[in-house]
């Protein structure tokens, strides 16, 4: 599994990046968003990523935060919703507006995503409440996202999270309500450990 790749940008497409690691070229699909973010040609950029696999085809996802890939993991597991469709949704929302869409039943938002009709966005914000806990129920997170895609410390506690045997959307449950209860200038260590009481009640 290819969690991570750091090397340099050596094309970009309207929904793919190829980057250059040690003289290999990685096809990377992203959103639009993710490819706004990470540079130019030329720039040396990090990317996390998530391997899709079919019976047909086989891609690499990126994501310019550890946090959005974790919205991606969500969102995929949702009926009827695809890589395609997850990156439509995370082009046209940022991770603090879809989780402000969950918390509130917002399906016209998550509709503004190409691909996405009323009844595909009505089960995502239904589905998504009841699989991201904290993120759906904070007063933060419904007033501004409580995973903030900037936030290295976040996406980096959701990471401690699942490699300590948390899954997805509990890692990202408990790092948003520890995140929205500690405020800004929280360190990782103590973002993580708030994290690893928030999830044990």
């Amino acid at each position: 599994m290819i969690a991570k790749l750091t090397g340099t940008i050596d094309e970009i497409g309207t929904d793919n990046i190829v980057l250059d690691v040690n003289g290999v070229g990685y096809l990377v699909f992203a959103s639009s968003r993710t490819i706004t973010a990470i540079g130019g040609v030329g720039d040396g950029a990090t990317i996390y990523t998530e391997m899709q696999v079919s019976e047909t085809d086989m891609r690499l996802m990126g994501f310019a935060s550890g946090s959005e890939r974790d919205w991606f993991r969500l969102l995929i597991s949702v009926q009827g919703v695809g890589g395609k469709v997850a990156l439509a949704i995370l082009s046209a929302l940022e991770p603090s507006e879809i989780s402000r869409a969950v918390a509130t039943g917002d399906k016209a938002m998550v509709a503004r995503a190409n691909g996405v009709g009323p009844k595909l966005a009505l089960r995502i914000v239904n589905e998504l409440k009841d699989k991201v806990g904290a993120i759906a129920t904070d007063p933060v997170a419904g007033s501004g996202g409580a995973i903030h895609a900037s936030s290295n410390n976040s996406a980096d506690a959701v990471s401690a999270l699942q490699n300590l045997g948390f899954k997805p959307a509990e890692a990202s449950a408990a790092v948003a309500a520890a995140d929205a209860e500690a405020g800004d200038g929280v360190t990782l260590d103590a973002l993580v450990r708030l994290a690893l009481k928030k999830a044990a009640r």
